[in-house]
């Protein structure tokens, strides 16, 4: 009884951050164009985000996540649409932070940095959903745990099916 109610919550973790999944992986698809950050550099020379990080590839993620997140609330009432919308941007600024830090620490675009490449869209998407629907340290705890493997089979999915150039 109380493993099938553990179960139950951590399917209701994912059925929840799945606006910031589709919102991550969105750019993937829909991505390309403007660089986000105008191709300018920072202080220290590098990026400020580099060129895979596009104004399309932004909104497409906001908007696809926002646009699933209604759906799962018409199907069952969560997330709330504010909270959807929340999380789809939450995602992609965090996805942005990520390519930030990135950048300073002189990793190129496209190239691996495990825990940077999954971490920041999840973690801003809890943040910013936060305030509309906070979730519990367990839920939270699941999906720090489950994301690095669902991130690294979607890119190797999107890989496989050649919208990627890398694995990871």
């Amino acid at each position: 009884m109380a493993s099938s109610k553990a179960l139950l919550e951590l399917l209701q973790a994912l059925w929840f951050i799945l606006p910031a999944y589709v919102s991550n992986a969105a750019p993937v698809i829909f991505g390309g164009g403007f660089p986000l950050d105008l191709n300018r550099k920072w202080f220290d020379g590098r990026p400020i985000l580099g060129k895979n990080k596009t104004v399309r590839g932004f909104f497409s993620g906001v908007v696809l996540g926002t646009l699933v997140g209604l759906l799962q609330f018409n199907l069952i009432g969560n997330p709330t649409p504010t909270a959807s919308f929340l999380m789809s941007l939450g995602a992609m600024i965090g996805d942005c932070t990520g390519s930030f830090i990135k950048r300073r620490l002189g990793i190129e675009s496209g190239r691996k940095a495990p825990l940077l490449d999954q971490y920041p869209f999840l973690m801003f998407a809890i943040i910013f959903t936060y305030l509309d629907t906070p979730l519990s340290l367990t839920k939270i705890a699941f999906l720090l745990l489950i994301t690095p493997p669902i991130h690294l089979l979607t890119n190797k999915v999107a890989y496989l099916l050649g919208l990627k150039s890398c694995s990871w």
